[in-house]
């Protein structure tokens, strides 16, 4: 029994096509939860594909259903070894997005994996059924080095709605503390920052959209006739966003900026570089927070983004002044943002540069979470990673992007460990969504070794530290 052992497991699962099969067959499940016709899929996935494989693995499974009406169900599973082992609580989701099945460059599908090289093509291969398959098939390759054991106790949660912002999910976090109580959180998700750098990630940036919107008089007017005499409400709208975030992409509302990074995340984020991949766009050296690199912008700053803007007929414009203007905007943040308060602080702000008549609605958001770089479960998955690959692990403070991570840090007062296994360029959410071999290989690996060395060497008793 040993490291080596479980690791090279893995291995041999990769390179003998098994965990193709295996991602195949799941890719095959419609499993698209914005669309209403797919409950079946849903469930289907969880108790035809899902539960199999982890009873085979020594797991007690049940399916708890969605407390929020319409939504997909959850998958609740465990396997206990001992009151003294350390436990870990895995996360993943088996819903996608729209496969937008013509979209797809030919002969690619969304609901088969087709390879080319090094791409593994087909939907969900990264977001997130390619992700939670590599984890499983590691926990199955520790147990088959370990003698039937683990060295730890593990539990599983996999949820069908989280490309729907995952309706239900800290409802059933809440209804089942005990039951999901555990030492630490291990899940993947997202991208790495680059393909061939291992990277951990501690937490997520928050997000909260709104709309801003003005419509001083019913119908449009000629502009010829009224021009100069009546108010434009995308000049006026324009003119407010101008006033809460400038030509530079600086936010100008003292209470939507966040507070100094910590030292902790300056470390961090020092060896860090956003960008320089295939794909990837080139970074604005000049766009952003002044003083700040370009890692500590996305992931230890907040942005406030205009995410569409609109006036009239933008496809068929008139000579007429439009009746109304809105635009689509967000905030994303960081931890120690007041974000709760943001329709209070927008309201001051417009008021005060003579923008009364500006709506603000607020549509929906999510808090930030952030694990401090510096707990030992951070030092201990660090060495793991390097460990099993011999590079140095990329260490994110926080996803640039949102997940579901406050249910687990807040609500189950998690550590939270993310070890993605996809990458920037997989066009997630799109067209020709895909995986890289190399990466799947490298992902197994490195999750053989995690999970050895949650059995051996875990840092169980520490305490957890948040920034």
């Amino acid at each position: 029994m040993s490291r080596h052992q479980a690791i090279e497991h893995a291995t041999h699962h990769f390179e003998s096509g098994a965990f193709l099969e295996t991602l195949n067959r799941r890719v095959g499940f419609r499993t698209e939860s914005q669309d209403n016709d797919r409950a079946a899929a849903l469930l289907s996935y969880l108790t035809d594909e899902i539960t199999p494989e982890v009873a085979g693995l020594g797991f007690s499974t049940r399916i708890v259903a969605n407390p929020v009406d319409g939504f997909g169900p959850f998958l609740i599973a465990g396997r206990h070894e001992g009151d003294h082992l350390p436990t870990v609580l895995i996360y993943g989701h088996g819903d996608v997005v729209r496969g937008y099945d013509s979209q797809w460059r030919a002969p690619l599908t969304p609901w088969a994996v087709t390879v080319e090289g090094e791409r593994w093509f087909g939907r969900g291969t990264a977001d997130n059924k390619g992700q939670h398959t590599i984890n499983l098939a590691a926990l199955a390759s520790v147990l088959a080095a370990r003698g039937g054991k683990l060295g730890f106790n593990a539990k599983l949660l996999i949820e069908m709605g989280e490309e729907t912002g995952s309706p239900g999910l800290d409802e059933v976090c809440r209804a089942h503390r005990e039951e999901l109580a555990a030492d630490v959180l291990i899940a993947s998700d997202g991208p790495r920052l680059a393909a061939r750098r291992p990277t951990v990630f501690l937490g997520s940036r928050g997000s909260v959209n709104f709309k801003l919107s003005l419509k001083p008089r019913d119908g449009a007017h000629h502009s010829g006739n009224w021009g100069g005499l009546l108010r434009n409400p995308a000049t006026v709208l324009a003119n407010a966003l101008s006033s809460l975030v400038d030509a530079r992409g600086v936010i100008a509302v003292e209470g939507l900026r966040p507070p100094p990074i910590p030292e902790a995340v300056r470390r961090a984020l020092a060896d860090i570089t956003v960008g320089g991949g295939p794909g990837d766009p080139a970074v604005d050296d000049n766009w952003g927070e002044p003083g700040l690199s370009a890692p500590e912008r996305v992931f230890g700053w907040n942005s406030f983004e205009i995410l569409a803007f609109k006036a009239g007929n933008p496809e068929n414009p008139v000579n007429a002044i439009p009746s109304s203007a809105f635009a689509h905007c967000q905030l994303r943040f960081v931890v120690g943002t007041d974000w709760d308060n943001l329709e209070r602080y927008l309201r001051t702000h417009l008021d005060a540069h003579g923008f009364a008549e500006v709506r603000i609605d607020v549509e929906r958001g999510a808090p930030a979470t952030r694990l401090n770089p510096d707990d030992p479960w951070v030092t201990w998955a660090i060495a793991s990673l390097e460990q099993t690959t011999g590079k140095k692990t990329a260490v994110l403070p926080n996803l640039g992007g949102t997940l579901p991570n406050e249910v687990f840090a807040d609500t189950l007062g998690l550590p939270t460990l993310w070890v993605p296994h996809s990458y920037p360029a997989c066009s997630q959410h799109a067209p020709n969504e895909h995986l890289l071999g190399p990466v799947v290989r490298e992902g197994l690996q490195i999750m053989a070794g995690l999970f050895w060395d949650l059995g051996e060497n875990s840092p169980r008793a520490t305490t957890r530290t948040a920034t």
